[in-house]
């Protein structure tokens, strides 16, 4: 039974990155099988656990998620973010329509992203149903519009966490709605991402064009990152240089 310290795990798995080029995250399995994410209440209070790179690896070897716990979407928070006090709602109410066109922003990217003229449901040309779009963390084609989702690149809890919380509402609805923050993916990967950084979660494949996007939004918008995280983003930048 592997026990590591927390700054222990994060140098460990620094340096498992930067040999493989893998993906990975810092799950926590305890001896009786539970899987622990960041996310989950007892993360913190494990001393002794074993270390796997994602949450799917996790539960391939039996594991289990902890009971009352699911996977982060997009709009949930992460354990530091106190849930009485982070609300989707504060970065508007679903998409925006800035330009008043009719395509609220995930229509706006679906057109923009779609490699082939997209097809619109009868409802006034609004809603985009089909179109091409390839995956750019799996490289799959989707022509399904339902099955993608319009992924914020930093998620809005994480940007609320460090510093979104301290906008204003114009502020934030921007940040929700900037192309610059938003990709169209594969909805499954979306909320298996949650809202993790670039220190727990990078896509399957497409991981350096990932990081420097993440990277890039959280300059642009000036987001308060810890220095201890900004060195581990470095080491992944540095990583993908080579």
């Amino acid at each position: 039974m592997l026990v590591l310290s927390r700054s222990m795990v994060v140098l460990f798995l620094l340096g498992a990155l930067a040999a493989s080029g893998a993906a990975w995250a810092d799950i926590r399995q305890t001896g009786s099988g539970i899987c622990h994410p960041p996310h989950s209440p007892y993360y913190e209070r494990l001393k002794s656990f074993d270390v796997h790179a994602t949450i799917e690896a996790c539960l391939a070897s039996d594991g289990r998620l902890p009971k009352g716990l699911t996977l982060l979407s997009d709009a949930d928070t992460d354990s530091d973010i106190d849930n009485s006090v982070y609300q989707r709602s504060a970065f508007g109410h679903g998409w925006d329509d800035e330009d008043g066109n009719g395509w609220d922003t995930r229509a706006e990217v679906l057109i923009a992203q779609s490699l082939v003229p997209v097809r619109f449901a009868t409802d006034r040309q609004r809603r985009v149903t089909h179109g091409r779009w390839v995956s750019p963390w799996t490289g799959q084609a989707i022509t399904d519009a339902s099955s993608l989702d319009a992924d914020h690149v930093v998620p809005l809890a994480f940007a609320w966490k460090h510093g979104a919380d301290q906008w204003t509402n114009e502020d934030r609805l921007r940040f929700a709605n900037d192309p610059r923050n938003v990709v169209i993916v594969e909805a499954s990967l979306n909320r298996s991402k949650g809202a993790r950084d670039i220190l727990e979660w990078l896509p399957p494949s497409g991981q350096c064009g990932y990081i420097a996007r993440f990277v890039r939004v959280t300059k642009i918008y000036d987001l308060d990152i810890p220095a201890s995280r900004e060195q581990g983003y470095q080491s992944l930048l540095d990583r993908c240089r080579r």
